[in-house]
Order: C-alpha cells, then structure tokens, then sequence
C-alpha cells in the first residue's frame, strides 16, 4: 500500500513538473516572439531613414578591451546631400568601472583637418563624412575611436517617441522658443521628440554654442536613465528594430542590444566634459569662415586624456 502511494505521490510530481516546464517554455516562447514581433515593427516603422553612410569605409581604431569609444554624430541635412555635423560627442564607456564619460567637442574649433587644410572641426563630416571626422578629433586629440553612430535630427524625434511614448523628463531651465520650433517653459516637463530636440538645440541666449552642448549632454544622461528603466524593458526591441533605419553605425543590432543590457544589468554613471575646456581657448575671427574658438591643443589633449584615465 505504501509503495503504491509513493508511485502515485512520484507521478504526481512529475505531472507538476511538466505542467511547469510546458508553461516556462510557452512563456519563453511568447517572450520571444513578443521581442521579435516588436523589433519588426521598429524595422517596418523607419524604412530606411539613415543619413547616406558607407559603414564599409570606417576604420575603427584598436580597442583595448576595458574602454570602448563611441564617436556620435548629429547631422540636420534639410533633404541635402551634404551637411556640416551639427552635434559631436565622444562616449567612452569604461567596463572595468561601469562609468560612461561623455565628451563634447564643439563644432566652432578651428581644427586642421587632414588633406584639407584649417576649417571649422564640424566641416569635418561635410568634406569627408564619418571617416574625416574620426580622423581629425583622433589626430587633435589623440583618442581612439572604435565605433560610430550618425543620425539625422528628424529620425532623433522619432526614436524619442519609440524610446519614451510618453516623454522624457527634463528640467527646462528657462522659457525657450527662438529659432527651434516649439514653445518650451521653464519648469519639469515630459518632453516628445520635437521638444526634446529643440531643448537641445536652443542656443540663443547668454551662454550661446556652450550653453546648447551643456543642454545635449543633459539630454544624453536622461535618455540613458530613460533607456535602462526597469519599464522601458519592453520597449527596446522595438527600439534596437527602428535604430536599423534611423541610425547608420558600425554596429551591429545584436551587440546594440546586448552591450544595452550589460549596461542595464551593471548600472552606469555619467560624467561630462567639453573640448575646449574652460581658459583653454580664444574667439578668433577668419577670413572666410568667420568666428572660431583657437584652441590650447596640447592642454586640451592632456586634460582629455586625464579626464578618460580618471585621473
């Protein structure tokens, strides 16, 4: 009688045990399928949005294996063909130390861009695209870059949406309206992907070019706290789909998502600078291009590589 109980007890279990298995692997499966059917979407949303870029051209530098470097370009070509780079930033992610270091170069330094002569740095990407503005902040500055991200300012709105369909918070720290398109007012806002874009692009006022890259790095800290969310989980596939089409890079959809969940498991922590620093420069005017920032190279190469060393 005993041993018949124990049968009985041992095929109960194993029923559970089934019964458990099956509704994991239909989980799995629905998960799956979910993440699939949503990266779809995002692929079918963009179409191909990209700005023009050859990733086949870009010639990345040699990591290390603790730092990886992102160049990461914002470009408004207004349906032209050519267009100067509107937005330059390095990200530096640390692994050993999960930090993320975001470096802004300003568009206005007078830079010598190779085989071409003394232009603006942001005229870089309009003579030679990508590859030309890798290699004159690497020449200037002598920091490796090892991936690229390039998108155009109107596919930017339209990730913000995809990223955060009900907006993204921000501190509008004054009224802004001038020349960007959309009526901002002081005080905390969920901002979509228009206003998102105007607020960092605002530069008409007191602090001018200094102040809208302080405001594109503010933007930068809060879509990466956006992005890693516990609920926005859901949206990345989605996300990662349409970055198909909106966003010419070098890197592939797999490792986009799988350094965005190391990252998310990890936690990260932003800190900022911008190129030039603060005393390093100076306005100068010249013929044919008008005011430029004259730069400390050789400072601003030092504290570059001080500020990526953690020194």
């Amino acid at each position: 009688m005993e041993d018949q109980n124990q049968r009985r007890y041992k095929k109960r279990k194993m029923r559970k045990g089934r019964v458990f298995l099956t509704v994991l692997l239909l989980l799995v499966l629905a998960v799956g399928f979910y993440g699939y059917s949503q990266y779809k979407a995002g692929l079918k949303l963009a179409g191909d949005a990209k700005p023009s870029g050859e990733v086949e051209d870009f010639v990345p530098d040699e990591k290390d294996g603790e730092t990886v470097n992102y160049l990461l370009l914002g470009i408004d070509t207004r349906g032209e063909e050519q267009s100067r780079s509107d937005t330059m930033m390095l990200v530096s992610w640390q692994k050993k130390t999960d930090e993320i270091k975001l470096v802004s170069f300003m568009r206005d330094i007078y830079a010598d861009i190779p085989d071409y002569g003394h232009y603006k740095l942001n005229t870089a990407y309009y003579l030679g695209g990508v590859q030309l503005a890798k290699d004159t902040i690497t020449q200037m500055f002598d920091v490796p870059i090892h991936h690229y991200a390039l998108i155009d300012f109107k596919s930017f709105e339209s990730l913000i949406d995809i990223m955060a369909p009900d907006g993204v918070e921000m501190d509008v720290e004054k009224d802004m309206s001038a020349h960007i398109g959309v009526n901002l007012t002081q005080g905390q806002h969920k901002l979509n992907g228009q206003e998102l874009l105007g607020y960092a692009r605002f530069r008409h006022d007191a602090e001018g070019d200094f102040g809208r890259v302080a405001r594109q790095q503010k933007v930068i800290e809060a879509l990466k706290n956006e992005l890693l969310s516990v609920g926005n989980t859901k949206n990345l596939p989605k996300l990662v789909g349409a970055a198909q089409g909106y966003v010419t890079t070098d890197v592939t959809s797999k490792d986009q998502l799988k350094t965005v969940l190391s990252m998310a498991v990890s936690g990260v922590d932003v800190t900022k600078m911008t190129i030039p620093a603060e005393g390093t420069y100076s306005d100068q005017r010249v013929s044919g291009l008008g005011l430029v920032l004259a730069i400390d190279q050789e400072t601003n190469k030092q504290l570059l590589r001080d500020f990526l060393e953690g020194k």
